[in-house]
């Protein structure tokens, strides 16, 4: 039904706010809970509410569930630089899960029952297989990783005896911006790929640096599937609507289940910008994965689902186009 209230944490970030402008499209009505710490302003929707405080401030979120009668939270709020969380993991333990847990425990309290919840491919750590579904084993090599782990196995033990459903998103590489630009990812210190070959190429950023070329793939360069944005809004949609109609808890993949290396990106985006980007080759990130490629069939089979953007050129464009809006504000 349109005109629900969905309550949306950290939609002032990339992917919260692309989905915040996509519910609002469709007629939902949206509150945002955003610290501002990571957030940006400037991407929350202008006809989204905005409450400005801390998941695991208990008097002001049991104040802003109290008066709203929210059908679905949508949890994206959190850390997610994988090399600050190896040199200060228990910030990352305690953001991503112990506050995780109070804000839940908050929802539960005040009988709102249904959660999507934000997390991520890394789980999943080195994989031995082509692709990896569902039901492999988590094998997280860093405590960003770890956190997003132990929540959803909070989620997944405690759900039916504390009576509650949830859509477990585990994202791969997201990557790009929206047609309308209104938009995309701002970030100071971004270690995204994309993003920082971005940044190189609109001259905000002088170097591009290639962590590590002797992993064991074909270009000795680590490997991620990467998935436009408004593909990944499109599944936090679907889902929405499948949670509020259904009891049953899921988790999904998403990503494409291509994998590109990181020379296949930096070649792509020389393509498009008719030049050749320099790079220097450094050593691996500690905590980084070899290869990450999504098996996807849960979710397409599920919902009949067919991604729109399945198009390296068009995630790498669209990024590029929203760096150089930047660059204008």
């Amino acid at each position: 039904m349109m005109n629900d209230k969905i309550l949306i944490t950290g939609g002032a970030g990339y992917i919260g706010s692309h989905v915040a402008n996509l519910l609002l499209d469709k007629g939902y009505s949206v509150t945002i809970i955003d610290n501002l710490i990571t957030g940006n302003k400037k991407l929350i929707p202008k006809k989204a509410n905005l409450e400005i405080c801390d998941i695991a401030n208990k008097a002001k979120v049991s104040k802003i569930l109290k008066k709203n009668n929210f059908k679905v939270v949508l949890h994206f709020a959190g850390l997610i630089r994988v090399d600050e969380s190896v040199n200060k993991p228990e910030k990352y333990i305690n953001y991503n899960f112990l506050k995780a847990k109070v804000f839940l425990k908050l929802c539960l309290k005040h009988k709102i029952n249904k959660i999507i919840f934000s997390s991520t491919a890394s789980v999943y750590g080195n994989t031995k297989n082509k692709t990896v579904n569902e039901k492999d084993t988590l094998s997280p090599l860093n405590p960003y990783a770890i956190s997003k782990m132990k929540f959803e196995k909070y989620l997944i033990n405690n759900s039916k005896k504390k009576n509650f459903s949830f859509v477990i998103l585990r994202y791969f590489n997201v990557a790009g911006s929206e047609k309308k630009m209104r938009t995309g990812l701002i970030s100071k210190h971004s270690t995204h790929l994309i993003k920082v070959i971005s940044e190189v190429a609109t001259n905000k950023r002088k170097k591009l640096v290639v962590n590590g070329n002797d992993y064991g793939t074909k270009d000795g360069t680590a490997i991620r599937d990467y998935i436009h944005v408004s593909d990944l809004s499109e599944i936090h949609l679907i889902s929405l609507r499948y949670l509020i109609n259904n009891n049953k808890s899921k988790i999904f993949n998403c990503g494409y289940g291509i994998g590109y290396s990181v020379k296949e990106i930096i070649f792509e985006m020389n393509k498009i910008l008719k030049k050749d980007l320099k790079f220097k080759i450094g050593p691996r990130r500690l905590g980084d994965s070899e290869k990450v490629v999504a098996n996807i069939s849960k979710f397409k089979n599920f919902f009949s689902w067919k991604p729109k953007y399945n198009n390296l050129r068009i995630i790498l464009k669209s990024a590029l186009d929203w760096e150089k809006k930047l660059k204008k504000l």
